[in-house]
């Protein structure tokens, strides 16, 4: 099963509070522990809101909102793709994360990807040919 764990963003992460030299060789350990053992597909950190943007839906329109984002508890700093057996497996690599952030509380949020066989008789034989066809493409099998 696939998990994308989500880093929440905090006051510090927002503000580009940058870690110290020792967080980022213990992250860099723990993210080496991760590919030997063949868990970690994909990781990443991301720049505060300030240098992003949304795209709001609404039926046919689409409106662009600019960051920054005011609620900091609903953004996110940082993820990891991770190929796990369950969530226990993925709750417990979390468990031995080094704290993302040096001061205040920080947040994993840990959450199932889809696949194929979650979306039932509407994913027809047709669409599964052509995500396949796409994940030959990206290398993403």
């Amino acid at each position: 099963m696939k998990v994308m764990v989500m880093v929440r963003a905090t006051r510090d992460s927002e503000n580009e509070v940058m870690p110290s030299q020792q967080l980022l060789a213990d992250m860099g350990r723990f993210n080496e522990e991760l590919v030997n053992a063949g868990v970690m597909l994909a990781g990443e950190g991301l720049k505060p809101s300030a240098h992003g943007a949304r795209v709001r839906f609404e039926g046919a329109k689409r409106d662009v909102v600019d960051g920054p984002f005011a609620e900091t508890k609903q953004l996110i700093a940082g993820f990891w793709l991770w190929q796990v057996r369950s969530l226990d497996e993925a709750i417990e690599w979390a468990r031995r994360c080094p704290n993302p952030f040096e001061s205040g509380v920080s947040e994993l949020e840990i959450r199932p990807v889809f696949e194929a066989g979650d979306f039932g008789e509407a994913f027809t034989p047709e669409l599964r040919e052509q995500e396949e066809r796409l994940r030959e493409r990206l290398g993403t099998q």
